[in-house]
């Protein structure tokens, strides 16, 4: 899995490179320093040649200097390496999920892709660290220890023949335990931040329903789990090192035995038995680094194959076969025998045999009631969703020859939720032409009768937006969003609901201010208010995912039941509120 994301490394591979190396340097210092150690005491102290000690001991000096600058080296290159690899997987993450479809997007919850693009991502900018630094030095230092100790005495090495097996052994049995606990441990966690997130979007009706407890409840519960999963699966791994220490402790006491009735029986010198005790030190602590990096990467493997998992996903709707140079030539839409179910699926479709021509330039009206699949039957026209059956062409042409780009930049949609970014109003109307003059934004802003509530606010257009725009009403969002998406000056213009927060005055304006800027540009409005599209060319009566009825206002009052029924039950509350 790590070497799929190596290629993330990009211009950061030289420090990859570079750490290792000056690793090995510092590792080659370290072994060395314990033999110089031992001819000091062997040959220097016992022959009392005092200018040889102090020869040798500038040496180890020098080497001890030199050793801890390449390790403070290999420590900055190990670093820069990695974080810079944590921040190309987070740009390669971020940029596959702009190219998500909603279906993708359905299947990774918001909550899972902030986990994987945070703790995830520092998880395995964490491994990388760990390989470049620890799974370097502790195989070449174990190594080069086990040289250096034979070469004093082959016979005590075998105290480590013993030990070895028995760790190998321990680890593999505890990273199978482990590392499905801590898979479980990370949806926690998908959970968590799915909780927090709702908690903090929704503050607002939490406060207003006096539901903070609950939501308080709600997340020590979460909390709780988190916290207990977490137990279980360091449960696990909290073994590899008391298992380590024991290894450690029993070879340094074998090594101290064994050796002290060499020394008695003359078969090693007292600087040899203090250098092999370096480098029994040396070889332990390998093992230990080992055990660490062991650890590390069972807690890694789970959020690496979950960052795996979002960068091998494949957008659902892809352009790749499309006309690139194809342009939208005019607003018509027609729908050919139509038929969806999320996730392509024909056992439950949620739209069927949909048949439905719309004139380039006509404003068209739909009303249905809830859950009759109003909003899913407009997304198939941008494509954010791509049809189970049939065919949705835009101008006469299939929407699957167009580019995602082409065809999105003619059609404008405000959706239901309307979402404004942290910045000033004249930035988010911007995301409709970056280009727009002032003038031009102002314009629009009339047109969706935004621009005197704009101006009454102290800055203007440049009147800074909270998250989300928590600085303004309901119908103030509604009415910015309607004006992006006329600077957009799209062939074809999507309104789902995007009515529903103004007052029917307001709405009127609106109406008659769109027939006069939207000449020549197909108008379609998802309406729950007659009087929202009774004047439009055309008017389709969703139910239960199919065209009930299509038609004027006056052709459906006298013809469609569920039309007739909707516009009477909404005039005689106008009636009665009047009355009142």
């Amino acid at each position: 899995m790590i070497k799929k994301l190596f290629p993330h490394l990009g211009k950061y591979r030289t420090y990859a490179i570079l750490a290792p190396i000056m690793i090995i340097c510092e590792v080659t210092l370290e072994v060395i320093i314990p033999r110089i150690m031992a001819s000091i005491v062997d040959i220097g102290v016992a022959g009392k040649d005092t200018g040889y000690i102090i020869k040798m001991g500038a040496l180890m000096i020098f080497m001890a200097l030199a050793s801890l600058l390449f390790g403070a080296l290999a420590a900055r290159f190990a670093s820069v390496a990695a974080t810079g690899f944590a921040k190309n997987i987070r740009k390669s993450l971020f940029y596959k999920i702009q190219d998500f479809s909603f279906e993708n997007l359905d299947k990774f919850s918001t909550a899972s892709l902030v986990t994987r693009l945070t703790t995830d991502v520092t998880n395995t900018q964490m491994t990388l660290m760990m390989m470049l630094r620890m799974m370097i030095r502790a195989p070449i230092m174990l190594v080069m220890a086990i040289i250096m100790a034979v070469s004093l005495n082959a016979r005590l090495v075998a105290v480590f023949l013993i030990a070895v097996p028995v760790l190998g052994i321990t680890f593999v049995f505890i990273g199978r335990k482990a590392f499905p606990r801590f898979q479980i441990l990370l949806k926690k966690y998908d959970r968590l931040n799915l909780v927090v997130q709702e908690c903090l979007i929704g503050i607002r009706i939490v406060k207003a329903f006096v539901r903070g407890e609950y939501e308080y409840e709600k997340f020590s519960d979460i909390a709780d789990q988190l916290r207990k999963t977490q137990l279980e699966a360091e449960r696990v791994v909290i073994w590899v090192m008391p298992v380590m220490q024991i290894a450690i402790y029993s070879c340094i006491l074998a090594t101290v035995w064994f050796g002290g009735n060499l020394i008695i029986t003359g078969d090693m010198l007292t600087g040899e038995l203090m250098g092999f005790l370096n480098y029994v030190t040396q070889i332990l602590i390998s093992l230990m680094m080992i055990s660490m990096v062991f650890v590390m990467l069972v807690i890694s493997k789970a959020s690496v194959s979950r960052v795996i998992e979002v960068l091998d996903e494949k957008p659902g709707i892809i352009d790749e076969n499309c006309n690139k140079e194809l342009e939208v030539p005019d607003g018509s839409v027609i729908f050919k025998n139509v038929s969806f179910g999320y996730g392509g699926k024909d056992s439950n479709l949620v739209l069927e045999n949909i048949n439905l021509e719309i004139k380039s330039g006509e404003t068209v009206g739909i009303i249905g009631g809830t859950g009759s699949a109003k909003t899913t039957l407009v997304q198939l026209i941008p494509r954010l969703y791509d049809v189970t059956s049939g065919c949705v062409m835009v101008g006469g042409i299939d929407v699957q020859e167009y580019s995602l780009e082409h065809l999105r930049n003619s059609v404008a949609m405000v959706l239901q939720k309307n979402l404004l970014f942290s910045g000033t109003i004249k930035d988010n109307l911007k995301w409709g032409d970056k280009n727009a003059t002032d003038e031009e934004i102002i314009n629009a802003c009339k047109a969706a009768q935004a621009h005197d509530f704009i101006t009454s606010f102290p800055d203007g257009y440049d009147t800074m937006l909270g998250q989300g725009g928590v600085n303004l009403s309901g119908g103030q969002k509604q009415r910015l969003c309607i004006a992006r998406a006329l600077l957009k000056k799209p062939k074809i213009i999507i309104l789902d609901d995007s009515t529903s927060a103004v007052d029917t005055a307001t709405d009127q304006k609106l109406r008659e201010a769109l027939k006069t800027c939207l000449k020549g540009t197909t108008v379609i409005i998802i309406a729950q208010r007659i009087a929202s599209v009774m004047d439009a060319d055309m008017i389709v009566v969703m139910d239960d995912g199919k065209i009930n009825a299509a038609g004027n206002h006056e052709e459906l009052l006298s013809s469609n039941e569920i039309y007739r029924e909707v516009y009477e039950s909404q005039q005689k509350g106008v009636v009665e509120h009047v009355g009142a």
